[in-house]
């Protein structure tokens, strides 16, 4: 007979779930707006949302209401028998705060599915109309979309992508807008905006009548920690991509439902889309949820040619749905992307009095509240660290010994070049600002101390 396991109630006891690393990490145990608590009491500041994901802060209590009231109700029904209510108001919210010409929407669980959902549904749109060849997807490096195979293979970061070559369908790649480390060694504006003309040159290469799609982030995430592109750049991109009869995909996954300040990252330069993929921010954590838009045309082509050939089991489920509706009504109603254009500035210019402070902070990037700080060992030669010392993963750890919580990754194809990211809930006001800088001023002195030492065994 089949028992549960009793509980020992020893919080080192083995749990049997493995991740990443085998770094051991507190027990969360609640959260409220911008703070969360773990099972000893210790509060930490959620100044990186989580993984860019808790916009509206942690405890939401009309989100909680919603998610209740749904599941009491129904918490799910598959999508091939059922319309549901949830599924049906969130697509009109969602498609109401887009652009006009992004009036379709196909739910998913994650941002790497939703991703994937633009990818085969560029394809199919190509395969529908017979233009069977129409198959690869040009994406940039550095680049993160997702971590399932499909994302993968548009996705350039070193230790991401290697154990897993073998299994993913290479795709062409062109120069990411990343000034401060140009992947062409040029310097803005004399370059002329090289990075955003080779997309041309991948496209003669390639052949426009084999590409299906130009998949972008608006603003550089994980990979280049909120590096954003000149102005020029997603203009003459959107315009390469109409000229040579090719979908523009825009991944919003991190940036959108209001993170850099506005609804969409894209929203910044004027351009249209034709495909967008969101997550995080959609259900601000409290459900797992995603989705591709697109425009009605695309979608009509591969309705009529028999549907779309794709799904989930949960996708759309009446609980995550619901979830995510609230959290929708709560950005607007609260005004949090007006709040993040508010406070992004004063974030940015909070940073910057840091890295005079500190000579090991190379730049300071980001718009609206998405902002990277890198730390380099010289900031004339812009040196990186040894990728050994792992500066972002300890500057991390001992933002968490003051109650700080960062997000560190690494700006040169995943291999070196650390920076950390913070992207603090969209109902951060300047106090809550404050007391990141402060906790992140001890953390970035005890990393100067660090530093001091790690140099001192390197010349001993």
């Amino acid at each position: 007979m089949l028992e549960l396991p009793h509980s020992s109630g020893d919080q080192e006891q083995a749990s049997g779930l493995f991740y990443q690393s085998g770094v051991t990490l507190p027990t969360v145990a609640r959260g409220e707006g911008i703070y969360i608590w773990d099972t000893s009491g210790k509060r930490y500041l959620d100044a990186c949302s989580g993984s860019f994901a808790a916009n509206i802060g942690h405890g939401n209590r009309r989100v909680q209401k919603a998610a209740i009231e749904q599941m009491q109700k129904i918490s799910f029904a598959y999508r091939t028998q059922f319309e549901n209510e949830p599924a049906n108001a969130l697509a009109q919210l969602l498609t109401e705060l887009s652009p006009p010409h992004l009036r379709r929407v196909f739910l998913v669980n994650s941002g790497s599915e939703a991703v994937e959902s633009c990818m085969k549904l560029a394809r199919q749109y190509w395969w529908a109309r017979g233009l069977t060849q129409k198959a690869k997807i040009i994406s940039r490096r550095p680049a993160y979309h997702g971590a399932t195979l499909g994302a993968l293979s548009l996705t350039s970061y070193h230790d991401l992508n290697a154990p897993f070559e073998p299994l993913t369908v290479q795709s062409p790649k062109i120069s990411a807008p990343f000034c401060y480390r140009c992947p062409l060694s040029k310097t803005y504006p004399s370059c002329k905006m090289a990075c955003a003309h080779e997309l041309k040159q991948v496209i003669r290469e390639v052949g426009a009548e084999n590409i299906a799609a130009f998949v972008t982030e608006p603003i550089g995430g994980a990979s280049t920690g909120g590096a954003v592109a000149p102005d020029e750049w997603f203009p003459i991109v959107e315009d390469i991509c109409r000229r040579h009869n090719i979908l523009l995909i825009v991944d919003e996954v991190l940036t959108g439902c209001g993170r850099t300040g506005a609804f969409y990252g894209f929203e910044h330069w004027g351009v249209k889309p034709d495909l967008i993929a969101v997550a995080k921010g959609l259900s601000a954590g409290y459900a797992p949820i995603g989705a591709c838009l697109a425009r009605n045309d695309i979608v009509d082509v591969v309705v009529k040619s028999g549907g779309f050939m794709h799904g989930h089991t949960l996708a759309g489920n009446p609980l995550s749905s619901a979830t995510a509706l609230a959290v929708l009504k709560v950005i607007v109603e609260d005004k949090l992307v007006e709040n993040a254009r508010k406070m992004g500035p004063y974030l940015q210019e909070c940073l910057r009095a840091l890295q005079v402070k500190y000579s090991f902070i190379g730049d300071v990037r980001g718009r609206g509240l998405l902002a990277g700080i890198e730390f380099v060992s010289n900031q004339k030669t812009k040196e990186p660290f040894p990728k050994e010392w792992n500066v972002g993963g300890k500057a991390t750890a001992l933002a968490r010994g003051h109650g700080l919580l960062i997000y560190p990754r690494r700006s040169i194809m995943g291999v070196s070049g650390d920076h950390v990211s913070l992207s603090p809930p969209l109902i951060i006001d300047k106090i809550g600002i404050d007391e990141i800088i402060t906790l992140l001023d001890k953390t970035l002195s005890d990393t100067a101390a660090w530093l001091q030492q790690q140099h001192a065994k390197n010349a001993a």
